[in-house]
């Protein structure tokens, strides 16, 4: 039974323990970090969390070449740098050319579904040109990627829609070469596949991206204040048009607010509790015995076992793999994953299910013994409709949401933090900003026509 003495615990609420990701066995000087002692009473930008979203953000907010007197800026995280979903997803950076975009297609019409598409593979020159530029080191790799089916219907059913996007005259599909059985075998060496695709996609280490993407925005004015839990937003503004957030560490009043909380948007943001669902996930390394032989695999993998059934993975430079997914596998068990918050646990049914999966999966990797050295799980932000909410908060002016990027954020979400920076900063209309017109978050949108999540 609680007291009325115990700190009020909003839904959801980042836990206070986790796994611990791979991505995290090196950490960055400022990951615990607090740029001053003492939680500022004011500013003029306010960005609620450190991951992904709210690290693009806050770099896209300190420009190179600052004008004389540039805002205030707070970055409040709840827990360390980056140790949400960004920090323990699987680091593939995929664009998604024809998986969903059927889906979008249906419901919204092929204009708007090709825009999605080209804004997701516009990340891959965008993350590669900002890697160069600011000499962030994150293990940048381009390679293939092999999109494998074991099941002949699906990968027959996929065929036939990526015949009809090809007949489409789209450029994009220019890059997906369809694998034959023996190809799925021999090329991409997958034990009973059935055949595939292959396209041009790339990994890196978002741990070390976010962290220096932070540092650089420290560097240039960034106040950055970690284990700060935000409880709630006031539901009205102060006659001077600061909008109060109460914290852990007290009150600090924002007149603009940033929220890049993906799946714990609903505790700061209630009328997103339809909209936006934590859904909870795992993710492996896995690692061959020292000296052991086992076949190189420079690519990376989605493998689909049927409908809605399917395995991530790439290949690290130092040899290692990093797999998950399986979530087929727990789907009916909605309390090990459908609004849980928990990644400090795992997950029952599939905690064993990568045991042996390289040498059951690749032809080649028999004799490997490779094991699982680590293994986490973190906690995605699943839209209801699958697509991203970007934009102004209704009814809200002055707060500015992205999130509920449905464990897809790689190649969706540095632009996307670029674009509320931009409205937050410049008071651009979502518009302007270039995003796709269907990420666009709206009040039709937080009382949900469909359930993607739960089907």
């Amino acid at each position: 039974m609680s007291s009325q003495s115990e700190p009020k615990r909003p839904f959801p609420q980042p836990a206070t323990g986790h796994t611990k990701s791979f991505w995290r066995t090196s950490l960055h000087p400022l990951d615990s970090h607090r740029e001053t002692p003492d939680l500022p009473s004011e500013t003029d930008i306010l960005i609620v969390g450190g991951g992904y979203a709210g690290a693009s953000a806050a770099y896209h907010l300190f420009p190179e070449n600052q004008t004389p007197n540039p805002p205030r800026v707070v970055l409040l995280e709840a827990r360390e740098l980056c140790s949400g979903a960004t920090g323990r997803n699987g680091g593939h950076l995929r664009p998604d050319l024809y998986s969903i975009t059927a889906q979008y297609i249906e419901r919204y019409g092929l204009e708007a579904a090709v825009e999605v598409v080209r804004f997701e593979i516009s990340h891959m020159k965008e993350i590669a040109d900002l890697v160069a530029k600011e000499g962030i080191d994150c293990d940048l790799t381009f390679s293939k990627s092999f999109d494998i089916y074991l099941d002949a219907a699906e990968l027959q059913k996929k065929k036939e829609f990526v015949d009809y996007l090809r007949n489409q005259n789209l450029d994009f599909m220019d890059d997906v070469k369809y694998l034959s059985e023996t190809e799925a075998q021999e090329i991409a060496h997958v034990r009973g596949a059935k055949g595939g695709f292959s396209f041009p996609a790339g990994h890196l280490w978002p741990y070390k991206l976010i962290t220096q993407l932070i540092a650089i925005a420290v560097s240039r004015g960034l106040n950055l204040q970690t284990h700060t839990v935000v409880s709630e937003i006031g539901q009205t503004r102060t006659a001077e048009g600061f909008w109060p957030v109460t914290t852990s560490r007290g009150t600090i009043h924002a007149r603009k607010i940033i929220l890049a909380t993906n799946a714990f948007t609903a505790s700061v943001a209630p009328e997103y509790s339809k909209a936006i669902i934590p859904a909870k996930g795992l993710c492996t390394q896995i690692v061959a015995s020292p000296g052991a032989p086992y076949r190189h695999l420079p690519e990376t993998y989605a493998i689909r076992h049927g409908p809605g059934a399917y395995i991530y993975q790439i290949s690290r430079n130092d040899g290692s793999i990093i797999v998950g997914g399986a979530s087929w596998t727990f789907k009916n068990d909605l309390e090990q994953w459908y609004n849980n918050t928990d990644d400090g646990t795992l997950i029952d049914k599939v905690e064993t299910y990568f045991d042996g999966y390289m040498q059951r999966t690749f032809f080649g990797w028999e004799d490997s013994g490779a094991e699982v050295k680590h293994i986490w799980t973190g906690v995605m932000g699943y839209s209801a409709d699958s697509l991203p909410h970007v934009g102004e908060v209704p009814n809200k002016p002055g707060q500015f949401l992205a999130a509920g990027f449905n464990g897809h954020g790689m190649p969706v979400v540095f632009l996307s933090g670029r674009a509320v920076a931009k409205m937050a900063l410049d008071s651009v209309s979502f518009g302007e900003t270039g995003l796709p017109k269907l990420f666009e978050t709206s009040r039709a949108r937080l009382d949900p026509v469909y359930d993607d999540i739960l089907g």
